[in-house]
């Protein structure tokens, strides 16, 4: 029965270890620490955009970036998206009033990995089609979860540098190289930081994006809450088990012939 008081106290332990894990992970949710919403604290949003994918302007999280245009060229930006992040795209695309429009336009917003593969989107509107009366176009592209790792022949979104590109897919002749002015922010809810889960792949960062990071740093290579977990959840089980094992054997017979050590003669 001494296992079955020591049961208690060790169960204790180890969901009090369990609860005290539990802190660092949602510390890392970029919803509820500064690692998001501060971004724009460490520099102001940029207000023009790259023209190809070498020379894109890197915006934060958390960022809107704002950049003047013409209709018909490409607009680029970078930014970090960290493992399992969920991130939103959003793109708006404002026409000035002063210049008259011939006929409807197409618009679309890409975001493109660190590789340069087109991530497909999970929701949102990526292409739009505004009449020519249309003051603005907005456009979103919700990606799908950033892993850590992946099967080299996979299209799976990797953490590192994420492209956006926005440009017009179809309009008249004659409104080709108007006027246009651009934003776009970037968003994402999900666990990133040095805490979030698992992975042993490297950002995929390219050298002419290095200065590209999460405020909080990368997520770690190997180390998560998620070892903790798994290991305090092993502890609880084999106790019950122990436990059980106890109950089931009941309570050990003491006493009757040889109790004290000598074996019992029969007159």
């Amino acid at each position: 029965m001494r296992a079955l008081r020591v049961l208690p106290a060790a169960a204790v332990l180890a969901v009090a270890a369990l609860a005290a894990l539990s802190g660092p992970a949602v510390a890392d949710d970029p919803s509820t620490t500064p690692s998001a919403s501060a971004t724009a604290e460490g520099g102001a949003a940029p207000t023009e955009a790259g023209t190809g994918f070498r020379t894109a302007v890197a915006v934060r999280q958390g960022q809107q970036a704002t950049a003047s245009g013409s209709a018909g060229d490409y607009l680029y930006w970078v930014f970090p998206a960290d493992t399992g992040q969920h991130v939103n795209v959003e793109a708006t695309v404002t026409f000035p009033e002063s210049v008259m429009r011939h006929g409807p336009s197409t618009w679309q917003v890409d975001v493109y990995d660190g590789l340069r593969r087109r991530q497909a989107c999970r929701f949102g509107a990526q292409t739009r089609t505004v009449p020519a009366d249309a003051t603005s176009v907005s456009l979103s592209c919700k990606l799908r979860t950033v892993r850590a790792w992946a099967e080299p022949w996979s299209n799976d979104p990797l953490r590192g540098a994420y492209y956006i590109r926005l440009t017009v897919l179809g309009l008249p002749p004659a409104d080709l190289g108007q006027p246009v002015q651009a934003a776009v922010k970037v968003s994402s809810s999900g666990t990133g930081g040095r805490q979030a889960v698992d992975g042993s792949v490297e950002p995929v960062v390219p050298a002419a994006s290095a200065a590209v990071a999460p405020s909080g740093g990368w997520a770690g290579t190997w180390w998560s809450a998620r070892w903790l977990w798994t290991g305090g959840g092993g502890l609880l089980a084999a106790l019950a088990a122990i436990g059980a094992h106890r109950l089931a054997r009941g309570p050990i017979a003491r006493g009757g012939p040889g109790s004290d050590g000598r074996a019992g003669h029969v007159n």
